[in-house]
């Protein structure tokens, strides 16, 4: 299908995504790239449940999903985030169609774990035709993580995974992950690529800290057979100058120097 590149944005990030942003994505759909987003949208969820005074819980870093809780969930992610988004993306010019993981049957799931997590989902399968049409079309999908079982019940799915998901079956060049820093920087440089056993050697350290830590996790569990690198770039700027990235290359492991 040609060049692809697979874009996951955090909940926390979207409504802050800059004009150079939205421009680097038109000069990548202008020079041939073709653009699939993945995004998520926990802090509107938590917003929108505190305002139904509807309780929710984590268990191991998970939002335990009730049917109660998944109904706003569905409503944030699919509703007003998917078309925040993809009225954004016009706005600047670039055609956007906005789905969930159910549309066309694009993300099939199993309960990740049902007594402990509720109604969250573990993708078995992604039926990538429909995403495929668009993006051949010259449109940008924007998917909502959800998804639906054998049985056609909704589940909640980690973005970041439903992310790697979409990336494999697209079969993407590049993965990115979009954050409010450009990249892990040490001693105020960037670092421009790191393995698994780097990033956890920087978190010893004190390097990564933070609300960091859990976004080098989230792109470690990204990386697939099928996704073997996976990149930190900034929302909040400019990721791209002259054909190159800008940020922070994840892989699994650097190849041995015969």
């Amino acid at each position: 299908m040609g060049k692809t590149i697979v874009f996951k944005c955090g909940g926390s990030i979207i409504r802050e995504l800059s004009d150079e942003f939205f421009q680097n994505l038109k000069e990548l759909t202008e020079s041939g790239w073709k653009i699939a987003l993945v995004h998520g949208g926990g802090p509107d969820i938590t917003k929108m449940l505190k305002k139904l005074n509807i309780r929710t819980e984590f268990v191991n870093g998970q939002r335990k999903t009730t049917k109660a809780v998944l109904e706003v969930a569905e409503m944030v992610l699919s509703g007003s985030i998917n078309k925040f988004f993809v009225a954004e993306l016009a706005k600047h010019g670039l055609p956007a169609v906005g789905v969930s993981g159910k549309d066309g049957g694009l993300l099939l799931a199993d309960y990740l774990n049902e007594k402990e997590y509720g109604q969250v989902g573990r993708i078995k399968k992604v039926n990538s035709r429909m995403a495929e049409a668009l993006m051949e079309k010259g449109f940008i999908p924007v998917i909502a993580p959800l998804s639906m079982t054998d049985g056609c019940e909704t589940l909640n799915v980690n973005a970041d995974l439903a992310a790697s998901a979409v990336a494999a079956a697209l079969c993407a060049d590049k993965l990115m992950f979009v954050t409010d820093v450009k990249g892990i920087m040490k001693n105020e440089e960037m670092l421009k690529e790191l393995t698994s056993e780097d990033i956890e050697s920087l978190i010893a350290e004190g390097v990564i800290s933070g609300g960091m830590i859990p976004k080098v996790h989230s792109a470690k569990e990204a990386l697939t057979d099928e996704v073997d690198e996976v990149m930190i770039v900034s929302g909040k700027g400019s990721f791209l100058t002259k054909d190159n990235f800008i940020g922070t290359k994840i892989i699994k492991q650097k190849e041995a120097v015969s």
